[in-house]
């Protein structure tokens, strides 16, 4: 079942900043909702004290964790150590978002390296931390990040970007509203 803890501890966190990859997870209160679960990578999760934590998040071909906590916050990180000691976190909370043209973006933004297809930031006030065996997590070695995203979003400008975010980022697979289709009355 794992420790709990009402907070990120510094092992917490020093554990955290060295991992390469988290995964993000959210769901609709339906009942037929798709719970859905997105990898994340780099270099972009940040915690901000010991219950607060942020990640920016760049334009693809969906926006369902913004749908989700738009409609009811619930959120879920899971790190997993790949490399040393075996280990799992969770983070679990409450989330928010803060969009690019948000009075609140310069602030947030300023933590992190703001890549090229920003779309937003996820901000997440934590309620409890979970850690965990990870067994049966095998080694992977690491060996950089990708680049295609960033290369993606430079081709496609920031008119072309707009357009993108409007036409696919704009409601879930489960057609909730997502903040950006809000933003922009899609």
């Amino acid at each position: 079942m794992g420790k709990f803890h009402d907070s990120i501890k510094p092992a917490h966190r020093e554990f955290i900043e060295n991992q390469h990859l988290f995964f993000v997870a959210t769901a609709p209160l339906s009942a037929d909702g798709h719970v859905n679960l997105s990898p994340k990578g780099l270099d972009s999760f940040r915690v901000f004290s010991d219950t607060q934590v942020g990640y920016l998040d760049l334009a693809g071909s969906g926006n369902e964790t913004s749908a989700h906590i738009l409609e009811n916050g619930r959120i879920t990180f899971m790190f997993c150590a790949f490399e040393g000691a075996p280990n799992i976190l969770r983070l679990y909370g409450k989330g928010r978002t803060v969009l690019v043209n948000s009075p609140e973006w310069e602030h947030w933004a300023s933590h992190f390296n703001v890549l090229p297809g920003a779309r937003q930031i996820i901000l997440a006030d934590i309620d409890l931390v979970q850690t965990s065996c990870g067994f049966g997590v095998p080694f992977f070695e690491y060996s950089g990040e990708r680049s295609i995203h960033a290369e993606w979003a430079e081709k496609k400008g920031a008119d072309g970007l707009l357009e993108y975010v409007k036409e696919k980022n704009a409601v879930s697979i489960d057609g909730l509203k997502s903040d950006v289709g809000v933003e922009y009355g899609v």
